[in-house]
């Protein structure tokens, strides 16, 4: 018998990587990865400089990655389904037929993907708050600057000239879904968490009229968008139906692959940024901060709350290769976990604030900056690494009290990546601050294996998402329980956290040094 096989896609911050998987066993058979050959553009081709705050990157690296991925894995194979998660809020602006501007106008900014860390749209999404509406209701009141909304507002403000060619403007992972299949057909997750879509009343149109004709009807998750095309079969040498899932926030895709399949699980996506999904039955009104809610925008079935932390394992990236030990990543890691390992809860005198790439929730700004408290002369770096990894801990436990507040029920804390896999100082610290005890899926590949069981579902391979997480998710789990002096010194220093986090007068001198650094630049 003819074995057959499906891929998951996951394109991330930097690169794309894919598995393939066992259509009947559920195992994985083989990966493959491939980095973007633009990466994040500060830059545009010809060399000139990006303004501060902008994050670009360039379509095309999607569609090779898609060609080097789906080729190693999928060539002479027959593929059931394919899914992808992606990186999201990344908009770009394309022609009627799918052809980015970026294409097209290499040498203008507004004309590439706002990648999710463009941060320069902070005065749209502000405006768009001040305005307000009942689109907002679901998003805590709060529209953030990583959003589709404010960064079409700033394409169009900036660049109408090239606003009124981009006969579309699409998350770039519906965009790839798009190319791999001919058929224009966009996630409901991406329109409901990035384009505060709802199913009752649409696209909230009234902030930018215009772009009305430039959004479709999004579908829910699950939804085949089509098969692949001949085109792309020819390109790839994959055979079958090879039914293509309609995309899925990366964050959210990881969910059936860890587990994270029923009410009461509040899973943490642990990445380049944090991303923490409370999964619920039955809709409770937004906690105060929470980002997002949507049904059947991330699993079928089931409400889906959004938060996150703007910044997470780039800040530690950053520490580590600003302030290297050793001669490479890896080591780097190595060498202060096992300094800071050795430091007791407290004994660095030191507290952080998260906010190295802005603040997503509770305040969605993202011209707020990090803060270090407590230096001294008698400070370490292996002190302020720790400093760093508890500051990671304190602003995911503000997001596990808030809720707590509204009233949910937590019954299994999971922290999926891996960073959660990898590093296991920072995962116990975090179930020492959250005071629960925290699983970690032992699985190769998460999110990709998640992607998979999307375009499992799809296809119709199982009949759900909690048939595709026992076929093909995580079997075994390693819990890590908090220790009672650790808790008991964590919950007075997060206390100071609290205080710190709240206070307006530290918000504004953060952005008073934004206007003085903007200024001088």
């Amino acid at each position: 018998m003819t074995s057959r096989y499906l891929i998951g896609l996951d394109f991330g911050t930097l690169s794309a990587r894919g598995v393939l998987v066992d259509s009947g066993s559920g195992e994985q058979v083989a990966s493959h990865a491939i980095p973007y050959r633009h990466g994040v553009m500060t830059s545009l081709p010809d060399g000139s400089a990006l303004p501060p705050l902008w994050a670009l990157q360039n379509a095309d690296d999607y569609l090779e990655a898609a060609r080097a991925i789906l080729s190693a894995l999928g060539s002479d194979r027959q593929i059931d389904g394919i899914g992808l998660g992606f990186t999201a809020s990344s908009p770009l602006p394309a022609t009627a037929d799918g052809v980015p501007l970026s294409r097209l106008h290499p040498r203008e900014p507004h004309a590439y993907v706002k990648l999710w860390k463009h941060g320069a749209a902070q005065a749209e999404a502000e405006a768009i708050n001040a305005r307000g509406g009942a689109f907002l209701d679901n998003f805590g009141g709060k529209l953030s600057a990583e959003w589709l909304l404010a960064k079409a507002m700033q394409l169009a403000r900036e660049a109408p000239q090239l606003w009124r060619q981009a006969e579309r403007f699409i998350e770039a992972g519906d965009w790839l879904v798009w190319q791999l299949t001919g058929q224009e057909r966009r996630s409901l997750g991406l329109a409901a968490y990035k384009a505060q879509y709802d199913p009752a009343t649409g696209y909230p149109v009234e902030v930018l009229p215009e772009l009305a004709g430039r959004l479709a009807p999004p579908h829910p998750v699950g939804t085949a968008a089509g098969s692949l095309s001949q085109a792309w079969r020819e390109r790839t040498g994959i055979r079958g139906e090879a039914a293509v899932a309609v995309a899925v926030i990366d964050s959210h895709v990881v969910l059936p692959a860890v587990g994270g399949v029923s009410d009461g699980c509040l899973v943490g996506a642990l990445g380049t940024s944090a991303v923490y999904l409370m999964l619920g039955s039955a809709f409770r009104p937004l906690p105060k901060g929470i980002e997002g809610v949507a049904w059947d925008g991330s699993v079928r079935d089931l409400w889906c709350y959004e938060a996150g932390q703007a910044g997470f394992g780039d800040t530690l990236a950053w520490f580590t290769r600003t302030f290297p030990r050793a001669g490479d990543e890896a080591g780097n890691f190595q060498l202060y976990n096992e300094e800071a390992a050795v430091l007791a809860p407290g004994a660095n005198h030191l507290l952080a604030l998260d906010w190295w790439s802005g603040n997503r929730v509770p305040l969605a700004d993202s011209g707020l900056s990090g803060l270090l408290l407590g230096l001294s002369t008698a400070t370490t770096a292996a002190g302020i690494y720790r400093a760093l990894l508890e500051s990671l801990a304190y602003g995911a436990r503000s997001i596990l009290d808030r809720f707590l507040a509204g009233g949910f029920g937590v019954e299994r804390l999971i922290l999926s990546s891996g960073l959660a896999r990898n590093n296991a100082l920072l995962v116990q610290i975090m179930a020492d601050v959250f005071g629960r005890t925290v699983e970690v899926p032992e699985i190769d590949n998460p999110t990709a294996v998640g992607a998979a069981i999307h375009g499992a579902v799809a296809a119709g391979v199982v009949a759900d998402y909690s048939q595709g997480a026992a076929r093909f998710g995580a079997r075994t789990f390693k819990r890590f329980h908090p220790e009672a002096e650790a808790a008991r010194v964590y919950a007075e220093l997060y206390r100071i956290y609290a205080v710190l986090a709240d206070d307006s007068r530290v918000r504004t001198a953060m952005h008073a040094l934004n206007q003085v650094a903007l200024r001088e630049r």
